[in-house]
């Protein structure tokens, strides 16, 4: 049986050996057993384990729980418990599925919006309150909004917000992007690449960041996210397919 020392494991992967002990103390990969020194002895198995554990943390998805169910099949396999990581993996892989049709819907539900589809004229001016009620949103989440660039209010002579048809829309728009989990600074980014060129491919434009923005988060990024996580995880099931013959048979390895 072949053995590896932490440094050894660590090179492997490109990693500091700090990473691999993290992972064990995480429960990333099962805890090796040491020699009389005290220096831990890795084994095949913590070579397969770590090589899953970082394809299912390769995309960062944190929506609706998905980062903790990717942990949480990490934690199973590493206890080779493969037939209930490979359950849980598959329920991981629909999840994928679904926040890609919530994504792709969101987008779906602006194009119409923005075409103008289903809308009836109306010289409607609505309070801040009264927008929250129609859109079924907070007064809080509507500020954030505004604060954030989102939308521009006009307002009264007596300082008070209110809000037009165009200004519903728009609201309407970034409610449902944001349902779907897309970042305030993608969906601004796709607003206001709409206000220089309305013709704008919004697809494009709410899932790719600018070469300068500073910070860049997977949410800036949904689609492409979420796509590549979905790949990743029918990786996961091969690799879990693979390591449940051979480590199954062989708990020694």
């Amino acid at each position: 049986m072949k053995t590896y020392k932490t440094a050894e494991i660590a090179h492997c992967f490109g990693i500091h050996p700090n990473t691999v002990r993290l992972y064990e103390t995480l429960g990333l990969i099962p805890k090796p057993e040491r020699k009389a020194n005290g220096y831990r002895v890795f084994t095949n198995f913590h070579v397969e384990q770590l090589k899953f554990a970082r394809t299912a943390l390769k995309v960062e998805v944190l929506q609706n729980g998905l980062r903790k169910q990717a942990i949480d099949i990490i934690k199973t396999a590493s206890t080779r418990n493969f037939d209930n990581a490979i359950h849980l993996t598959e329920r991981y892989y629909q999840q994928l599925k679904k926040e890609q049709r919530n994504a792709e819907e969101a987008i779906a539900i602006t194009e119409k919006l923005l075409s103008g589809e289903s809308q009836e004229p109306s010289k409607a001016i609505l309070t801040r309150k009264e927008t929250a009620d129609l859109l079924q949103i907070s007064i809080d989440a509507l500020r954030n909004w505004e604060m954030n660039g989102l939308l521009t209010v006009k307002r009264k002579q007596n300082g008070y917000r209110v809000y037009s048809d165009d200004d519903i829309r728009r609201l309407k728009i970034i409610r449902s992007l944001r349902c779907a989990n897309y970042s305030l600074s993608a969906i601004l980014r796709m607003l206001n690449a709409l206000s220089s060129d309305p013709k704008t491919d919004i697809r494009a434009a709410i899932d790719t960041p600018k070469e300068n923005d500073d910070i860049i988060s997977v949410c800036d990024k949904l689609l492409t996210s979420l796509y590549h996580a979905e790949d990743n995880a029918r990786i996961m099931l091969t690799h879990l397919e693979e390591m449940k013959k051979q480590f199954a048979i062989n708990p020694t390895l």
